[in-house]
């Protein structure tokens, strides 16, 4: 019985550390430190890596988006590999780290929407699935000029492609990170629906 216990307390302490991870916003940190800027405050407001290459330029944006993605490859991967945690803590961690993200609570229940990291968690998990999505979100962003689009593509296709592929378990979750992700857009969605979202080939 206290085995049990200290068994469910670890994996509690462990998923709340993987949410802690995920809530540490590189975006503003990289903006406010290296640029002078705070991105919650121009721009699209968002803390992630578009709108910080946008403000600061695309090295800086490069860099929160290598700090995203990894935030959500490393822990996932240690835990995969290490072979001591089941599937669902797995997906637990990820999701964790992924809810972290979108819903930092550095920022008040705030955060970016979650792609990066997303792609970091997959690259773990599911890295062929991946690459392919990852092919898919690039040409949307080049024919359409929008990285929303691009990156609602990713997501959308991750699920699908892990079933196909016969990783059904990915594909659940991947499914619920699509519903997170998409939440985290609807801006976006109806900046689109609009006409108003700003083009990646646009400055302004």
């Amino acid at each position: 019985m206290e085995a049990g216990m200290s068994a469910f307390l670890s994996a509690l302490c462990i998923v709340a550390a993987a949410f802690l991870l995920g809530s540490i916003p590189f975006g503003l940190v990289i903006g406010k430190v290296f640029c002078g800027i705070d991105p919650r405050k121009a721009g699209s407001g968002n803390v992630g890596a578009t709108n910080v290459a946008r403000l600061c330029g695309r090295p800086w944006g490069l860099l929160t988006l290598v700090c995203d993605l990894l935030k959500g490859f490393l822990p996932v991967f240690l835990c995969a590999s290490s072979g001591k945690g089941s599937a669902a803590f797995v997906y637990l961690m990820g999701l964790s780290i992924i809810c972290g993200h979108i819903f930092s609570i550095f920022l008040g229940g705030k955060g970016g929407k979650g792609v990066a990291t997303t792609v970091g968690v997959f690259l773990a998990l599911a890295p062929a699935q991946l690459a392919i999505a990852g092919l898919a979100c690039l040409g949307m962003i080049w024919r359409s000029g929008f990285v929303s689009a691009g990156s609602m593509t990713l997501v959308t296709l991750l699920p699908l492609l892990c079933l196909f592929s016969g990783r059904q378990g990915d594909s659940v979750f991947a499914l619920i990170v699509t519903a997170l992700v998409l939440y985290a857009h609807r801006g976006n969605i109806q900046r689109l629906m609009r006409g108003e979202e700003k083009s990646w080939l646009k400055k302004s």
